[in-house]
Protein backbone atom coordinates (compact mmCIF):
# COMPACT_ATOMS: atom_id res chain seq x y z
CA UNK A 1 0.00 0.00 0.00
CA UNK A 2 1.22 3.71 -0.93
CA UNK A 3 1.58 5.93 1.38
CA UNK A 4 0.34 8.88 0.55
CA UNK A 5 -0.91 12.47 2.39
CA UNK A 6 -5.06 12.11 2.27
CA UNK A 7 -7.03 15.43 1.28
CA UNK A 8 -8.52 17.18 4.53
CA UNK A 9 -11.17 19.56 2.55
CA UNK A 10 -14.13 18.59 0.69
CA UNK A 11 -12.87 20.99 -1.75
CA UNK A 12 -11.53 18.17 -4.11
CA UNK A 13 -13.79 15.70 -5.54
CA UNK A 14 -12.70 11.80 -5.78
CA UNK A 15 -14.50 9.56 -8.01
CA UNK A 16 -13.72 6.00 -8.46
CA UNK A 17 -14.61 3.75 -11.04
CA UNK A 18 -15.80 1.00 -8.71
CA UNK A 19 -17.42 1.14 -5.36
CA UNK A 20 -14.20 1.44 -3.12
CA UNK A 21 -13.39 1.57 0.83
CA UNK A 22 -11.06 3.94 2.19
CA UNK A 23 -9.24 3.04 5.05
CA UNK A 24 -6.94 5.16 7.50
CA UNK A 25 -4.84 2.92 10.00
CA UNK A 26 -3.39 3.37 13.58
CA UNK A 27 -4.70 0.12 15.15
CA UNK A 28 -6.85 -1.35 17.51
CA UNK A 29 -8.75 0.17 14.28
CA UNK A 30 -11.35 3.13 14.58
CA UNK A 31 -13.13 4.38 11.72
CA UNK A 32 -13.51 8.46 12.12
CA UNK A 33 -15.77 10.24 9.55
CA UNK A 34 -14.42 13.95 10.39
CA UNK A 35 -16.77 14.95 7.46
CA UNK A 36 -19.95 13.63 5.62
CA UNK A 37 -17.49 12.79 2.33
CA UNK A 38 -14.31 11.13 4.00
CA UNK A 39 -13.96 8.09 6.42
CA UNK A 40 -10.71 7.59 8.74
CA UNK A 41 -9.57 4.73 10.51
CA UNK A 42 -7.03 4.43 12.37
CA UNK A 43 -4.63 1.41 13.33
CA UNK A 44 -1.95 1.92 16.15
CA UNK A 45 0.74 -0.79 15.55
CA UNK A 46 2.91 0.58 18.17
CA UNK A 47 3.84 4.07 19.90
CA UNK A 48 6.46 4.35 17.87
CA UNK A 49 5.32 3.27 14.53
CA UNK A 50 2.62 5.40 13.34
CA UNK A 51 1.61 5.32 9.59
CA UNK A 52 -1.20 7.24 7.70
CA UNK A 53 -2.30 5.05 5.22
CA UNK A 54 -4.68 5.75 2.64
CA UNK A 55 -6.54 3.50 0.54
CA UNK A 56 -9.42 4.74 -2.58
CA UNK A 57 -12.72 5.63 -1.19
CA UNK A 58 -16.18 5.75 -2.22
CA UNK A 59 -17.08 8.84 -4.06
CA UNK A 60 -16.09 11.74 -2.01
CA UNK A 61 -18.40 14.98 -2.89
CA UNK A 62 -18.79 18.85 -1.93
CA UNK A 63 -21.27 21.44 -2.53
CA UNK A 64 -18.05 23.32 -2.73
CA UNK A 65 -16.44 21.50 -5.79
CA UNK A 66 -15.32 22.73 -8.55
CA UNK A 67 -13.75 20.04 -10.44
CA UNK A 68 -14.31 16.71 -9.99
CA UNK A 69 -11.31 13.94 -10.04
CA UNK A 70 -11.23 10.83 -10.74
CA UNK A 71 -9.55 8.46 -8.21
CA UNK A 72 -6.52 7.95 -10.62
CA UNK A 73 -5.67 11.58 -10.76
CA UNK A 74 -4.02 11.06 -7.16
CA UNK A 75 -2.37 7.58 -7.30
CA UNK A 76 -1.14 7.31 -11.02
CA UNK A 77 -1.50 11.49 -12.42
CA UNK A 78 -3.95 11.88 -14.92
CA UNK A 79 -3.98 15.26 -16.33
CA UNK A 80 -6.82 16.90 -13.80
CA UNK A 81 -4.55 15.56 -11.07
CA UNK A 82 -1.42 16.64 -12.27
CA UNK A 83 -2.65 20.20 -12.50
CA UNK A 84 -4.51 20.64 -9.07
CA UNK A 85 -1.15 18.64 -7.58
CA UNK A 86 1.29 21.40 -9.20
CA UNK A 87 -1.50 23.87 -7.81
CA UNK A 88 -1.70 22.33 -4.42
CA UNK A 89 1.97 23.49 -4.12
CA UNK A 90 0.31 27.43 -3.55
CA UNK A 91 -0.15 27.84 0.41
CA UNK A 92 -2.57 30.43 1.39
CA UNK A 93 -0.65 32.52 4.04
CA UNK A 94 -3.51 33.53 5.53
CA UNK A 95 -5.12 29.89 6.24
CA UNK A 96 -1.80 28.13 5.82
CA UNK A 97 -3.44 25.83 3.97
CA UNK A 98 -3.32 24.82 -0.14
CA UNK A 99 -5.31 26.95 -2.74
CA UNK A 100 -6.87 23.43 -3.66
CA UNK A 101 -7.82 22.67 -0.43
CA UNK A 102 -9.30 26.52 0.34
CA UNK A 103 -11.38 25.64 -3.00
CA UNK A 104 -10.35 28.46 -5.11
CA UNK A 105 -9.78 26.55 -8.01
CA UNK A 106 -12.81 26.73 -9.77
CA UNK A 107 -13.90 25.80 -14.17
CA UNK A 108 -10.92 23.25 -14.51
CA UNK A 109 -10.52 22.98 -17.91
CA UNK A 110 -7.92 20.60 -20.27
CA UNK A 111 -7.04 19.74 -23.42
CA UNK A 112 -4.39 17.71 -23.09
CA UNK A 113 -4.01 16.86 -26.83
CA UNK A 114 -3.43 20.47 -27.28
CA UNK A 115 -1.76 21.02 -23.78
CA UNK A 116 -3.97 23.63 -23.13
CA UNK A 117 -4.80 24.40 -19.75
CA UNK A 118 -7.25 27.09 -18.40
CA UNK A 119 -9.07 27.66 -15.00
CA UNK A 120 -10.60 30.42 -12.84
CA UNK A 121 -9.08 30.98 -9.04
CA UNK A 122 -12.19 32.52 -7.00
CA UNK A 123 -10.80 34.05 -3.96
CA UNK A 124 -12.68 35.45 -0.87
CA UNK A 125 -11.93 39.16 -1.70
CA UNK A 126 -11.74 41.01 -4.67
CA UNK A 127 -8.82 43.01 -2.39
CA UNK A 128 -6.65 39.84 -1.20
CA UNK A 129 -3.09 41.34 -1.04
CA UNK A 130 -1.97 38.57 -2.41
CA UNK A 131 -3.79 37.82 -5.33
CA UNK A 132 -1.17 38.82 -7.85
CA UNK A 133 1.25 36.55 -6.46
CA UNK A 134 -1.23 33.73 -7.00
CA UNK A 135 -1.66 34.25 -10.17
CA UNK A 136 2.08 34.10 -11.25
CA UNK A 137 2.56 31.13 -9.03
CA UNK A 138 -0.36 29.67 -10.54
CA UNK A 139 0.98 30.16 -14.15
CA UNK A 140 4.77 29.06 -13.29
CA UNK A 141 4.02 25.75 -11.37
CA UNK A 142 1.38 24.97 -13.93
CA UNK A 143 3.26 25.47 -17.03
CA UNK A 144 6.01 23.20 -15.22
CA UNK A 145 4.11 20.31 -16.17
CA UNK A 146 5.83 18.62 -19.26
CA UNK A 147 2.66 18.26 -21.55
CA UNK A 148 1.67 21.87 -20.58
CA UNK A 149 2.18 24.42 -23.49
CA UNK A 150 -0.02 27.02 -22.47
CA UNK A 151 -2.09 28.30 -19.57
CA UNK A 152 -4.45 30.77 -19.13
CA UNK A 153 -5.73 31.89 -15.46
CA UNK A 154 -8.79 33.73 -14.67
CA UNK A 155 -8.71 35.59 -11.00
CA UNK A 156 -11.73 36.52 -9.42
CA UNK A 157 -13.72 37.02 -6.30
CA UNK A 158 -16.59 35.26 -4.07
CA UNK A 159 -19.88 37.14 -4.56
CA UNK A 160 -20.24 40.22 -1.66
CA UNK A 161 -22.67 38.39 0.98
CA UNK A 162 -22.51 37.50 4.71
CA UNK A 163 -21.96 34.54 6.36
CA UNK A 164 -25.64 34.62 7.30
CA UNK A 165 -27.68 36.93 4.94
CA UNK A 166 -31.28 35.63 5.48
CA UNK A 167 -31.35 37.19 9.05
CA UNK A 168 -30.49 40.46 8.01
CA UNK A 169 -32.64 44.06 6.67
CA UNK A 170 -32.40 43.73 3.02
CA UNK A 171 -29.76 46.57 3.22
CA UNK A 172 -27.03 44.59 4.45
CA UNK A 173 -27.62 41.20 2.74
CA UNK A 174 -25.21 42.27 0.11
CA UNK A 175 -22.18 42.96 2.54
CA UNK A 176 -19.53 40.52 2.87
CA UNK A 177 -17.43 42.40 5.46
CA UNK A 178 -18.96 45.56 8.17
CA UNK A 179 -16.10 47.15 10.24
CA UNK A 180 -15.95 49.63 12.92
CA UNK A 181 -13.45 51.92 13.02
CA UNK A 182 -14.03 53.36 17.38
CA UNK A 183 -12.04 54.96 19.81
CA UNK A 184 -14.63 55.78 22.32
CA UNK A 185 -13.09 59.13 22.81
CA UNK A 186 -13.44 61.78 20.46
CA UNK A 187 -10.72 64.05 18.82
CA UNK A 188 -8.26 61.31 18.40
CA UNK A 189 -8.41 60.94 14.59
CA UNK A 190 -10.86 57.94 14.25
CA UNK A 191 -12.85 59.49 11.19
CA UNK A 192 -9.54 59.90 9.51
CA UNK A 193 -8.33 56.59 9.95
CA UNK A 194 -12.03 55.19 9.04
CA UNK A 195 -11.78 57.37 5.73
CA UNK A 196 -8.48 56.47 4.68
CA UNK A 197 -8.92 52.69 5.61
CA UNK A 198 -11.84 52.98 3.17
CA UNK A 199 -10.18 54.48 0.27
CA UNK A 200 -7.36 51.87 0.89
CA UNK A 201 -9.40 48.78 0.41
CA UNK A 202 -11.11 50.46 -2.85
CA UNK A 203 -7.68 51.20 -4.19
CA UNK A 204 -6.64 47.40 -3.66
CA UNK A 205 -10.01 46.74 -5.85
CA UNK A 206 -12.58 45.97 -3.32
CA UNK A 207 -16.22 47.63 -3.25
CA UNK A 208 -16.56 49.71 -0.02
CA UNK A 209 -18.74 52.23 1.42
CA UNK A 210 -18.56 54.27 4.31
CA UNK A 211 -21.66 54.73 6.98
CA UNK A 212 -21.02 57.81 9.16
CA UNK A 213 -22.71 56.61 12.43
CA UNK A 214 -22.02 60.27 14.38
CA UNK A 215 -25.35 62.13 14.44
CA UNK A 216 -24.48 64.73 16.70
CA UNK A 217 -20.95 65.08 14.97
CA UNK A 218 -20.88 64.26 11.31
CA UNK A 219 -17.30 64.53 9.55
CA UNK A 220 -17.66 62.56 6.52
CA UNK A 221 -19.56 65.96 4.46
CA UNK A 222 -16.08 67.39 5.40
CA UNK A 223 -13.17 65.19 4.94
CA UNK A 224 -14.80 63.97 1.51
CA UNK A 225 -16.41 66.58 -1.29
CA UNK A 226 -18.52 64.09 -3.68
CA UNK A 227 -20.47 65.79 -6.31
CA UNK A 228 -23.61 65.48 -4.84
CA UNK A 229 -23.68 66.25 -1.05
CA UNK A 230 -27.84 65.25 -0.15
CA UNK A 231 -28.63 61.90 0.12
CA UNK A 232 -31.98 60.48 -2.37
CA UNK A 233 -34.75 58.56 -1.03
CA UNK A 234 -36.65 56.07 -3.79
CA UNK A 235 -40.15 57.04 -3.81
CA UNK A 236 -40.95 53.43 -4.74
CA UNK A 237 -39.11 51.37 -2.31
CA UNK A 238 -38.47 53.94 0.12
CA UNK A 239 -35.13 53.18 0.45
CA UNK A 240 -32.33 55.59 0.53
CA UNK A 241 -29.50 56.19 -2.45
CA UNK A 242 -26.60 56.63 -1.15
CA UNK A 243 -24.01 59.32 -2.34
CA UNK A 244 -20.51 58.64 -3.64
CA UNK A 245 -16.77 59.97 -3.88
CA UNK A 246 -14.34 58.50 -6.20
CA UNK A 247 -16.34 55.14 -6.34
CA UNK A 248 -16.91 54.24 -2.45
CA UNK A 249 -20.18 54.76 -1.31
CA UNK A 250 -21.21 57.18 1.28
CA UNK A 251 -24.08 58.03 3.89
CA UNK A 252 -23.87 60.46 6.59
CA UNK A 253 -26.42 62.47 8.51
CA UNK A 254 -24.50 65.19 7.76
CA UNK A 255 -25.78 64.54 3.71
CA UNK A 256 -29.56 64.03 4.98
CA UNK A 257 -29.75 67.95 4.90
CA UNK A 258 -30.47 67.94 8.45
CA UNK A 259 -27.08 69.75 9.49
CA UNK A 260 -25.99 67.92 13.04
CA UNK A 261 -28.85 66.78 14.93
CA UNK A 262 -30.16 68.12 18.50
CA UNK A 263 -32.40 65.28 19.56
CA UNK A 264 -32.38 62.88 22.65
CA UNK A 265 -30.49 59.06 22.16
CA UNK A 266 -34.09 56.50 21.80
CA UNK A 267 -34.26 59.10 18.20
CA UNK A 268 -30.66 58.85 17.63
CA UNK A 269 -30.56 55.25 17.89
CA UNK A 270 -33.08 55.20 15.21
CA UNK A 271 -32.33 57.81 12.78
CA UNK A 272 -29.02 55.32 12.05
CA UNK A 273 -31.08 52.27 12.57
CA UNK A 274 -32.90 54.12 9.31
CA UNK A 275 -29.96 55.25 7.70
CA UNK A 276 -28.12 52.17 7.68
CA UNK A 277 -30.04 49.29 6.99
CA UNK A 278 -32.90 51.19 4.19
CA UNK A 279 -29.82 52.03 2.23
CA UNK A 280 -29.38 50.77 -0.77
CA UNK A 281 -25.81 49.50 -0.58
CA UNK A 282 -25.62 47.02 -3.06
CA UNK A 283 -23.15 44.69 -2.90
CA UNK A 284 -20.11 46.01 -0.86
CA UNK A 285 -16.89 43.90 0.04
CA UNK A 286 -16.61 46.17 3.17
CA UNK A 287 -18.30 48.65 4.96
CA UNK A 288 -16.34 51.02 7.10
CA UNK A 289 -18.79 52.13 10.20
CA UNK A 290 -17.52 55.53 11.40
CA UNK A 291 -18.04 54.68 15.22
CA UNK A 292 -19.51 57.50 17.78
CA UNK A 293 -17.13 57.97 20.74
CA UNK A 294 -18.44 56.61 23.58
CA UNK A 295 -19.88 53.26 24.84
CA UNK A 296 -23.60 54.09 25.38
CA UNK A 297 -26.97 53.35 23.48
CA UNK A 298 -26.23 54.18 20.17
CA UNK A 299 -22.81 52.06 19.96
CA UNK A 300 -24.76 49.58 21.58
CA UNK A 301 -27.55 49.54 19.09
CA UNK A 302 -25.11 49.44 16.22
CA UNK A 303 -23.63 46.58 17.50
CA UNK A 304 -26.73 44.60 17.49
CA UNK A 305 -28.83 45.26 14.68
CA UNK A 306 -25.17 45.14 12.79
CA UNK A 307 -23.35 41.87 12.18
CA UNK A 308 -19.80 43.38 12.52
CA UNK A 309 -16.79 41.04 11.66
CA UNK A 310 -14.23 43.11 13.55
CA UNK A 311 -13.02 46.62 15.22
CA UNK A 312 -10.19 48.58 14.38
CA UNK A 313 -9.35 50.65 17.75
CA UNK A 314 -7.63 54.52 17.22
CA UNK A 315 -6.00 55.65 19.94
CA UNK A 316 -3.11 58.52 20.81
CA UNK A 317 -0.17 58.43 22.92
CA UNK A 318 -1.86 59.87 26.04
CA UNK A 319 -3.21 58.00 29.36
CA UNK A 320 -6.18 59.39 29.15
CA UNK A 321 -7.03 57.95 25.56
CA UNK A 322 -6.13 54.69 26.99
CA UNK A 323 -8.44 54.61 29.73
CA UNK A 324 -11.56 55.63 27.58
CA UNK A 325 -10.28 53.07 24.69
CA UNK A 326 -10.09 50.17 27.05
CA UNK A 327 -13.62 50.84 27.54
CA UNK A 328 -14.44 50.49 23.86
CA UNK A 329 -12.12 47.25 23.72
CA UNK A 330 -13.72 45.57 26.74
CA UNK A 331 -17.72 46.61 24.87
CA UNK A 332 -16.37 44.95 21.65
CA UNK A 333 -15.18 42.10 23.72
CA UNK A 334 -18.31 41.47 25.61
CA UNK A 335 -20.46 41.85 22.27
CA UNK A 336 -17.77 39.03 20.57
CA UNK A 337 -16.38 41.59 18.08
CA UNK A 338 -13.16 40.75 17.62
CA UNK A 339 -10.48 43.68 17.98
CA UNK A 340 -7.83 43.39 14.83
CA UNK A 341 -5.47 46.40 14.57
CA UNK A 342 -4.35 49.15 16.95
CA UNK A 343 -3.96 52.84 15.53
CA UNK A 344 -2.01 55.22 17.63
CA UNK A 345 -2.56 58.30 15.82
CA UNK A 346 -0.01 61.62 16.32
CA UNK A 347 2.45 59.34 18.17
CA UNK A 348 5.84 61.62 16.42
CA UNK A 349 7.08 63.78 14.35
CA UNK A 350 10.45 64.66 12.63
CA UNK A 351 12.66 67.97 12.95
CA UNK A 352 15.77 68.84 12.96
CA UNK A 353 16.82 65.61 12.34
CA UNK A 354 15.21 63.79 15.43
CA UNK A 355 12.29 62.07 16.43
CA UNK A 356 10.11 64.01 19.08
CA UNK A 357 7.24 62.33 20.77
CA UNK A 358 5.12 65.34 22.27
CA UNK A 359 2.16 63.48 23.84
CA UNK A 360 4.55 60.55 25.39
CA UNK A 361 4.52 56.87 24.18
CA UNK A 362 3.10 53.56 24.76
CA UNK A 363 -0.75 54.14 24.77
CA UNK A 364 -0.84 52.01 21.49
CA UNK A 365 1.39 49.54 23.22
CA UNK A 366 -0.21 49.12 25.86
CA UNK A 367 -4.13 48.79 24.60
CA UNK A 368 -2.15 46.11 22.83
CA UNK A 369 -0.65 44.32 25.15
CA UNK A 370 -3.35 44.09 27.29
CA UNK A 371 -5.99 42.67 25.18
CA UNK A 372 -3.66 40.42 23.11
CA UNK A 373 -4.59 43.11 19.92
CA UNK A 374 -2.35 41.28 17.37
CA UNK A 375 -1.41 44.14 15.29
CA UNK A 376 -0.24 47.97 15.88
CA UNK A 377 0.24 51.25 13.02
CA UNK A 378 1.85 54.00 14.24
CA UNK A 379 0.48 57.49 12.66
CA UNK A 380 3.09 60.24 12.69
CA UNK A 381 1.62 64.16 13.08
CA UNK A 382 1.82 64.84 9.31
CA UNK A 383 0.36 68.40 8.30
CA UNK A 384 -0.57 67.62 4.77
CA UNK A 385 -2.57 64.29 6.82
CA UNK A 386 -4.96 67.05 8.86
CA UNK A 387 -4.79 69.36 5.84
CA UNK A 388 -7.03 66.37 3.53
CA UNK A 389 -8.89 65.95 5.82
CA UNK A 390 -10.27 69.63 5.72
CA UNK A 391 -9.95 69.96 2.01
CA UNK A 392 -12.40 67.03 1.26
CA UNK A 393 -9.53 64.93 -0.41
CA UNK A 394 -8.21 61.63 1.89
CA UNK A 395 -4.64 61.96 2.25
CA UNK A 396 -4.56 58.31 0.26
CA UNK A 397 -6.35 59.64 -2.78
CA UNK A 398 -4.28 62.91 -2.80
CA UNK A 399 -0.96 61.11 -2.24
CA UNK A 400 -1.07 57.33 -3.02
CA UNK A 401 2.69 56.72 -2.92
CA UNK A 402 3.09 58.78 0.46
CA UNK A 403 4.85 57.73 3.75
CA UNK A 404 0.66 57.72 5.32
CA UNK A 405 -0.60 55.96 2.40
CA UNK A 406 1.93 53.68 2.80
CA UNK A 407 0.74 53.20 6.57
CA UNK A 408 -2.62 52.55 5.53
CA UNK A 409 -1.78 50.25 2.67
CA UNK A 410 -0.01 47.67 5.31
CA UNK A 411 -3.49 48.36 7.80
CA UNK A 412 -5.47 47.69 4.76
CA UNK A 413 -3.87 44.05 4.04
CA UNK A 414 -4.53 43.38 7.77
CA UNK A 415 -8.05 43.98 7.53
CA UNK A 416 -8.38 42.19 4.91
CA UNK A 417 -6.12 39.28 6.00
CA UNK A 418 -8.00 39.24 9.89
CA UNK A 419 -11.72 39.68 8.11
CA UNK A 420 -11.34 36.35 5.69
CA UNK A 421 -9.64 34.41 9.23
CA UNK A 422 -12.65 35.07 11.17
CA UNK A 423 -15.07 34.68 7.95
CA UNK A 424 -13.26 31.21 7.91
CA UNK A 425 -13.10 30.58 11.73
CA UNK A 426 -16.81 31.64 11.54
CA UNK A 427 -18.03 29.34 8.88
CA UNK A 428 -16.53 25.91 10.29
CA UNK A 429 -16.93 27.01 14.28
CA UNK A 430 -20.22 24.27 14.42
CA UNK A 431 -20.69 21.91 12.46
CA UNK A 432 -22.53 18.54 12.31
CA UNK A 433 -20.95 15.32 11.49
CA UNK A 434 -23.62 12.33 10.45
CA UNK A 435 -21.16 9.99 10.17
CA UNK A 436 -20.29 10.07 13.85
CA UNK A 437 -23.64 11.76 14.27
CA UNK A 438 -22.02 14.47 16.40
CA UNK A 439 -21.67 18.23 16.40
CA UNK A 440 -18.53 19.10 16.36
CA UNK A 441 -17.63 22.79 18.01
CA UNK A 442 -14.17 24.82 17.77
CA UNK A 443 -15.09 28.34 18.95
CA UNK A 444 -13.12 30.71 16.95
CA UNK A 445 -9.91 32.11 18.69
CA UNK A 446 -10.04 28.84 20.88
CA UNK A 447 -7.54 25.41 20.02
CA UNK A 448 -9.82 23.60 21.48
CA UNK A 449 -12.15 20.99 19.44
CA UNK A 450 -14.83 18.96 20.76
CA UNK A 451 -18.41 16.97 19.99
CA UNK A 452 -21.71 17.49 21.68
CA UNK A 453 -24.33 14.61 21.12
CA UNK A 454 -27.66 16.83 19.39
CA UNK A 455 -30.04 15.69 21.99
CA UNK A 456 -27.84 17.50 24.70
CA UNK A 457 -27.72 20.33 23.07
CA UNK A 458 -31.32 20.08 22.18
CA UNK A 459 -32.20 19.31 26.05
CA UNK A 460 -30.58 22.56 26.95
CA UNK A 461 -32.00 25.09 25.18
CA UNK A 462 -32.89 28.23 27.50
CA UNK A 463 -35.46 29.69 25.35
CA UNK A 464 -38.91 30.18 26.07
CA UNK A 465 -40.05 27.35 24.53
CA UNK A 466 -38.25 25.83 26.71
CA UNK A 467 -38.03 27.43 30.28
CA UNK A 468 -40.78 29.14 31.81
CA UNK A 469 -39.77 32.78 31.63
CA UNK A 470 -41.90 33.80 35.24
CA UNK A 471 -40.79 30.93 37.03
CA UNK A 472 -37.77 29.44 35.63
CA UNK A 473 -39.29 25.69 35.47
CA UNK A 474 -38.22 23.79 32.97
CA UNK A 475 -40.86 23.15 30.80
CA UNK A 476 -38.95 20.88 27.79
CA UNK A 477 -38.69 17.16 29.43
CA UNK A 478 -35.79 15.31 29.09
CA UNK A 479 -37.74 12.32 27.27
CA UNK A 480 -39.23 15.21 25.00
CA UNK A 481 -35.98 14.91 23.17
CA UNK A 482 -35.21 11.26 21.55
CA UNK A 483 -31.84 10.40 21.62
CA UNK A 484 -31.31 9.96 17.60
CA UNK A 485 -32.48 13.86 17.12
CA UNK A 486 -30.06 15.06 14.22
CA UNK A 487 -30.20 18.87 13.54
CA UNK A 488 -31.35 19.79 10.07
CA UNK A 489 -29.33 23.24 9.42
CA UNK A 490 -26.38 24.84 11.38
CA UNK A 491 -25.82 28.56 10.60
CA UNK A 492 -23.88 30.78 12.32
CA UNK A 493 -25.16 34.13 13.74
CA UNK A 494 -22.82 36.23 14.24
CA UNK A 495 -19.11 35.68 16.18
CA UNK A 496 -21.08 34.66 19.24
CA UNK A 497 -23.22 32.13 18.25
CA UNK A 498 -24.88 29.55 15.60
CA UNK A 499 -28.71 28.85 14.90
CA UNK A 500 -29.37 25.14 14.71
CA UNK A 501 -32.74 24.05 13.30
CA UNK A 502 -34.65 20.68 14.39
CA UNK A 503 -36.38 18.57 12.53
CA UNK A 504 -39.93 19.92 14.45
CA UNK A 505 -38.77 23.05 13.17
CA UNK A 506 -37.63 24.67 16.15
CA UNK A 507 -34.10 26.89 15.62
CA UNK A 508 -32.53 27.24 18.41
CA UNK A 509 -29.77 30.24 19.42
CA UNK A 510 -27.00 28.54 20.59
CA UNK A 511 -24.39 30.73 22.59
CA UNK A 512 -20.83 29.52 21.78
CA UNK A 513 -20.29 30.37 25.44
CA UNK A 514 -23.45 27.90 26.33
CA UNK A 515 -22.04 24.99 23.83
CA UNK A 516 -18.70 25.05 26.02
CA UNK A 517 -20.54 24.29 29.09
CA UNK A 518 -22.29 21.63 28.15
CA UNK A 519 -21.29 17.68 28.73
CA UNK A 520 -19.34 16.52 25.61
CA UNK A 521 -19.01 13.05 24.45
CA UNK A 522 -15.17 11.90 25.21
CA UNK A 523 -13.32 9.22 22.83
CA UNK A 524 -14.51 5.92 24.37
CA UNK A 525 -18.11 7.21 23.86
CA UNK A 526 -17.20 8.01 20.36
CA UNK A 527 -15.59 5.04 19.22
CA UNK A 528 -18.19 2.44 19.16
CA UNK A 529 -20.62 4.36 17.06
CA UNK A 530 -17.92 5.17 14.47
CA UNK A 531 -16.27 1.73 13.80
CA UNK A 532 -16.64 0.13 10.73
Amino acid sequence: MQLLHAPSSPHLSIQTSKPQHLTWGFLPSVTVNSSPFSTLHFSLHSQKDQRLLWTPHKRVTSRAASVEVGDSSVSTGTAEGDVLKALSQIIDPDFGTDIVTCGFVKDLQIDKALGEVSFRLELTTPACPVKDMFEQQANEVVAMLPWVKNVKVTMSAQPARPIYAEQLPAGLQTISNIVAVSSCKGGVGKSTVAVNLAYTLADMGARVGIFDADVYGPSLPTMVSPENRVLLMDPVKKTIIPTEYSGVKLVSFGFAGQGRAIMRGPMVSGVINQLLTTTEWGELDYLIIDMPPGTGDIQLTLCQIVPLTAAVIVTTPQKLSFIDVAKGVRMFSKLKVPCVAVVENMCHFDADGKRYYPFGRGSGSQVVQQFGIPHLFDLPIRPNLSASGDSGMPEVVADPQGEVSKIFQNLGVCVVQQCAKIRQQVSTAVTYDKTIKAIKVKVPDSKEEFFLHPATVRRNDRSAQSVDEWTGDQKLQYNDVPEDIEPEEIRPMGNYAVSITWPDGFSQIAPYDQLQTMERLVDDVLEPSVQA
